[in-house]
């Protein structure tokens, strides 16, 4: 079974480009070649055609989970609505989650905008409900959604038999749906995002590691040190979500989480009139330890989750995006989701880290003083929020006052992760805790008192 992921061979390959060729000079030097990089060069240009903007990447665009991921664009955000109106009030908590979906809508436009062909297709998420627990939890999401906003529109209840119609799974009860996600290849975005950069003017190095980044100080503009030059630039953007943590000023600030992928060999006609998905909706069910899958475009079952351990001191390594036992066990699951599948082949098996801030909590901010500027920490819901991170990034660079620069994570500032061993510790414990709380719901069928705890972790 090949490491490469399926998105890496199902998109057409592109030619690394060139590194960077000693010092450079640029209004906005931008650290990073994943989504968030890219759409915050691409809406500076279109908001300041004239700027010139560079791209610096170490590796290729897409390298990191911007290239690797379930290809889910939701409406899902970092952190729940429950703590957004504790921490910030329920107009606020509202505004974000209108944006949310708003920003579903408008990525798509601009994959139109930018002739973008990733095999994008708005179908909605069905959340399969699979034990009365996970009903029982199902129900008070929408209770509590439709609470805050007023209406039950962004989120629907759904029988046994509704559900099926969506997703035929294995032991289904019910579930919900939502209309606010679409399905993407996410590689075929990143490709197409990065040529769009371009072809408005930007600029994009990449094979080109960073060592510093250095704020604006008395006598100098802010800096990026690289093994290849020194860029100075009057804003230097991070983009690194999970790479952050690989610079030694901000170590702490994000951890990087493993998620892995599995994805079938294609599906005959019949096998698919058996599971549904035939409008190819995103899915997942209502267990702890976190599942998400799409149907591809051409055909596929591709199935991801949380499971791999934390690497201790923030280790980020080549050897930890394949682990066999984890694929292994996504195998089961999925099979247990569909015995259609119990031999089907599973053709490729890979993962990589996404960023967890200390209070899950996604952030952009802009130290205009400094002339610094970052966003991330989308806990693997980045593909949409990475955007409206581009966006509201873009907005407060070129001092445009907007609806995104007023919402709850701009100017966020998350505590930083303990010393090791303790983050170590805490967070391979939270993620035992997870799998504790799934097996003792299906042997109790009551809810995890363990799993409880561990929600209240991150509040």
């Amino acid at each position: 079974m090949p490491a490469l992921s399926l998105w890496s061979a199902t998109a057409p390959t592109l030619a690394r480009r060139a590194s960077l060729s000693g010092d450079a000079d640029v209004d906005v030097a931008i650290v990073g070649g994943g989504f968030t990089g890219l759409w915050t060069a691409r809406e500076l240009l279109v908001r300041n055609p004239s700027l010139r903007v560079m791209v610096i990447e170490a590796e290729h665009c897409g390298f990191g989970a911007s290239g690797r991921n379930g290809g889910w664009a939701s409406a899902m955000f970092a952190t729940s609505d429950q703590v957004i109106e504790k921490r910030h009030g329920s107009e606020a908590a509202r505004l974000l989650r209108s944006t949310m979906q708003q920003s579903v809508d408008d990525l798509l436009a601009a994959l139109r905008e930018e002739s973008i062909d990733a095999d994008q297709v708005k179908s909605g998420t069905i959340t399969l409900a699979r034990s009365q627990v996970q009903l029982d939890r199902a129900r008070a999401e929408v209770e509590d959604l439709t609470t805050l906003l007023g209406h039950g529109e962004s989120l629907q209840m759904l029988s046994a038999r509704e559900a099926k119609q969506h997703c035929n799974a294995d032991g289904v009860l019910g579930g919900t749906f939502t209309p606010h996600c679409a399905t993407v290849h996410p590689l075929k975005l990143v490709h197409g995002l990065s040529k769009a950069v371009e072809a408005r003017g930007g600029l994009i190095v990449e094979s080109t590691p960073v060592r510093e980044l250095r704020p604006r100080t008395s006598t100098e503009k802010p800096t990026v040190v690289t093994t290849h030059g020194t860029v100075t630039a009057e804003v230097v953007v991070r983009a690194t979500e999970a790479w952050t943590s690989q610079f030694e000023a901000t170590k702490r600030a994000l951890l990087p989480i493993y998620s892995l992928m599995i994805a079938t060999a294609p599906l005959d006609e019949a096998t698919w009139e058996g599971i549904g998905l035939s409008k190819r909706p995103t899915f997942t069910d209502g267990r702890h330890l976190i599942i998400y899958g799409q149907r591809t475009k051409d055909g596929r079952l591709a199935f991801g989750g949380r499971g791999a351990p934390y690497h201790f001191g923030s280790s980020i390594k080549a050897s930890y995006d394949t682990a066999p036992r984890i694929a292994a066990a996504l195998t089961t699951t999925l099979r247990d989701l569909f015995p259609s599948l119990h031999d089907t082949e599973i053709t490729h098996a890979w993962g990589g880290p996404l960023g967890v801030a200390r209070d899950w909590s996604t952030a952009v901010c802009f130290d205009q003083k400094r002339g610094m500027a970052s966003a991330g920490g989308y806990v693997g819901d980045g593909v949409t929020t990475s955007y409206l991170a581009g966006c509201t990034l873009a907005d407060l660079i070129v001092g445009h006052s907007t609806d995104r620069t007023s919402l709850p994570f701009v100017g966020h500032e998350s505590p930083t992760w303990e010393p090791e061993p303790l983050r170590w510790l805490g967070v391979n414990a939270g993620l035992v805790a997870a799998k504790v709380g799934d097996r003792s719901e299906a042997l109790t069928k009551r809810p995890s008192r363990v799993a409880t705890i561990l929600s209240r972790l991150v509040e």
